[in-house]
């Protein structure tokens, strides 16, 4: 396993081709909503790859100076299960430790609500529809 925390081509390419396949089709999310402006050269993400395989992923936002938001968490189906989606956290929040972050913010969907909360994040908002998803705000303090 080999895992990446940057925003190299490679590394953007990998993790546009599992959002690609898990969001858009897998789950029927608009490419339009998926793929969107934040999704910049600078932009960092986290990438986990089995071989040459890129199997989960995560980005790396900051709408605060000390607060990290992990956006577009995915692990490709077959891998699901493994703790892959763990790893690309673990590795976004050490990442979000380094530069002085203290809180990171994830809008989980419902569905993935329990996920979260067995990494110590608790909810923090009512619940609200995104890309057609009901999601809650999850937090936790870094």
């Amino acid at each position: 396993m080999n895992l990446f925390v940057e925003s190299s081509k490679p590394i953007r390419a990998a993790a546009t081709y599992i959002r690609m396949s898990v969001f858009v089709l897998e789950r029927g999310i608009a490419l339009t909503d998926e793929f969107d402006d934040k999704d910049s050269e600078e932009m960092i993400y986290a990438v986990l790859f089995k071989g040459n395989q890129p199997v989960a992923t995560c980005r790396f936002e900051s709408p605060e100076p000390d607060t990290l938001k992990i956006g577009r968490v995915a692990t490709l189906k077959e891998y699901r299960g493994q703790g892959y989606g763990r790893q690309v956290i673990t590795a976004m929040e050490t990442k979000a430790k380094e530069v002085g972050m203290v809180h990171s913010i994830i809008h989980s969907e419902l569905t993935a609500q329990g996920f979260y909360e067995k990494m110590g994040y608790h909810v923090a908002s009512d619940t609200f529809m995104e890309d057609g998803v009901p999601c809650v705000v999850v937090k936790k303090e870094l």
